[in-house]
């Protein structure tokens, strides 16, 4: 998943989705704005319902080339022909779904707020590093991944970084100069019309 000259946008699921709708949703929303990725953001740990979800949004991100990761899952990534994984805790199982996977599969890290956890991931092998959140949340727990978090990130890594977590218009227009993906998902699924609100939130994106 390579960054691109600007910020692009990186799409998470909800954490569950119902298959009679939600696949024409997903399909809607990839047919209305350039989406890098589709990350499958699922809570389940049940695998029959993994893998029919997985199996159906692949099938509608892969037909409009959009690649796809599933978090945390590594073994289900390669049995159900996905593009890659989210790792959620860090650096710990970078080098690890690397070996499982290829070189050619897509290994992304979550790595909070944490700059060396970043580097750490970085440097074992990460096709990408997440921080988060990245807007202000209610929760008054934990850190914010701020603008000189992600300011630092651009100038002295080459490894692409991801922006998430909270996101709002404001967030998005003060980080899409420092992040080379943004990623939305409840923020948009919370709407009555998830693609009118992408748009709305990505708006520095879409821009010219």
């Amino acid at each position: 998943m390579p960054a691109a000259d600007r910020a692009q946008i990186y799409l998470l699921t909800p954490p569950a989705i119902e298959l009679a709708g939600f696949p024409g949703k997903l399909a809607r929303v990839l047919d209305g704005a350039p989406v890098a990725c589709l990350r499958l953001a699922l809570a389940t740990r049940d695998e029959d319902a993994l893998i029919r979800a997985a199996d159906s949004c692949r099938e509608v991100a892969h037909a409009r080339d959009v690649p796809v990761v599933i978090e945390a899952h590594v073994a289900l990534a390669g049995r159900l022909g996905l593009d890659g994984v989210h790792l959620a805790d860090g650096a710990r199982g970078v080098r690890k779904a690397r070996a499982a996977l290829g070189r050619e599969a897509i290994v992304g890290a979550f790595c909070g707020t944490s700059r060396h956890e970043g580097i750490t991931a970085a440097e074992a092998g990460a096709d990408y590093v997440a921080f988060g959140p990245a807007g202000a949340t209610a929760l008054g727990q934990g850190g914010q991944a701020g603008g000189e978090l992600f300011a630092w990130w651009s100038e002295m890594i080459e490894v692409p970084v991801v922006a998430e977590g909270a996101l709002s218009a404001e967030a998005v227009a003060a980080l899409s100069p420092m992040a080379d993906f943004l990623a939305f998902g409840e923020e948009i699924w919370r709407a009555d019309d998830p693609l009118a609100e992408l748009r709305r939130l990505a708006a520095p994106l879409l821009a010219g």
